[in-house]
């Protein structure tokens, strides 16, 4: 896809997701890789749902930013995420409510924070793992997240008390994982006290055959 196809879909992609809520004032960013190598990536404190191509920014297949727009802060750990997983092609961060107010609580288990009760949870994202909390933009972030990813063959990582980061293999694709992870998270808090029917070990190995 050129850059100009990319910049387009991406801005109608984030657009959508402000519109449901999934993101809100100029919290997020999302970033898509070019096949020249270079990055497209939402401008630092721009709101998902009021971008156009021209406001995005650009960095080089070295790191660098491109002249224009400045670069979200946290375009590191995206960076450092790309560089550990040639596989993907998009990283959407959110704050979007249900995965926000799971990554807030307590004692969550640091390999997984969904026990799995849907098949899609485990087919689009595999499991979850969590980042311990760091402040927006420390440096840690990026390189535990780089650690995570090349430990865990998965499509997304909740950042404590934070939000999520989930990838995909090109822009649709990391969309459509954070639509079904925040979605699973609501289900999740929903059937809070209820008997819940868990996938089992058996549910789980046949879905990822």
């Amino acid at each position: 896809m050129s850059r100009d196809a990319n910049a387009e879909r991406l801005c109608r992609l984030c657009a959508s997701l402000f519109d449901r809520g999934y993101s809100v004032g100029g919290a997020g960013n999302v970033s898509v890789r070019l096949d020249d190598g270079g990055f497209l990536v939402t401008p630092t404190g721009g709101s998902l749902g009021r971008l156009t191509p021209d406001a995005l920014s650009e960095i080089d297949a070295a790191g660098n930013p491109m002249p224009g727009p400045k670069p979200s802060k946290e375009f590191a750990f995206h960076r450092a995420l790309f560089q550990v997983r040639p596989d993907a092609g998009a990283i959407v961060h959110l704050h979007s409510t249900y995965l926000t107010a799971l990554s807030c609580l307590q004692d969550l288990p640091r390999d997984n924070a969904i026990r799995p009760f849907t098949p899609y949870y485990v087919m689009r994202i595999g499991y979850m793992p969590v980042i311990p909390y760091y402040r927006p933009g420390a440096p840690e972030i990026a390189r535990d997240l780089a650690e995570a990813a090349q430990a865990h063959p998965v499509q997304a990582f909740l950042l404590a008390s934070h939000g999520v980061v989930v990838l995909g293999r090109d822009i649709d694709d990391a969309v459509n994982n954070a639509e079904e992870l925040e979605e699973t998270a609501k289900l999740a808090f929903l059937l809070r006290g209820e008997k819940v029917r868990y996938l089992t070990d058996d549910d789980i190995g046949e879905l990822r055959r």
